[in-house]
């Protein structure tokens, strides 16, 4: 249903090799890599693969797992799936992005969470529900 294509794979080979650099990982990368655990973990194990992927390639990198941030990759995937499922099948994550365009604007967490919850500690270090509106599922 949810498809990749050869460039995702090789997206994905990249990211998890450590072969894209810091600069080179933009909010476009992430949402691409979150289509991709959830076309191919699926919603319930996309998140704990993605951190994973995610602290690994901080670690790869000399980054400190300090910037790891639990409720935005969490609120992120949520919304990825949601607009997956809206999508329906898709052949690779660019396709899915020229459907979903509304994701590629970072602010859209910002009409679910507000400043003070989603950039605080405990936000960074575990899952925080929505505090404006939830993340339709």
């Amino acid at each position: 249903m949810f498809e990749l294509s050869e460039d995702d794979r090789r997206l994905w080979r990249a990211f998890t090799q450590g072969a894209i650099s810091p600069g080179e990982f933009d909010h476009r990368t992430h949402l691409r890599l979150g289509y991709m655990y959830l076309a191919v973990y699926g919603p319930e194990a996309a998140g704990p693969a993605f951190k994973e992927s995610l602290l690994a390639y901080l670690a790869h990198h000399g980054i400190h797992s300090g910037k790891y941030h639990e409720t935005l990759t969490r609120a992120w995937l949520l919304a990825v799936w949601h607009f997956m499922c809206k999508a329906g099948s898709t052949a690779c994550a660019e396709e899915f992005l020229a459907q979903s365009g509304l994701l590629l604007s970072a602010e859209v967490m910002l009409t679910h969470y507000s400043k003070n919850l989603l950039f605080s500690d405990l936000a960074r270090a575990q899952f925080l529900a929505p505090d404006l509106e939830p993340i339709p599922r």
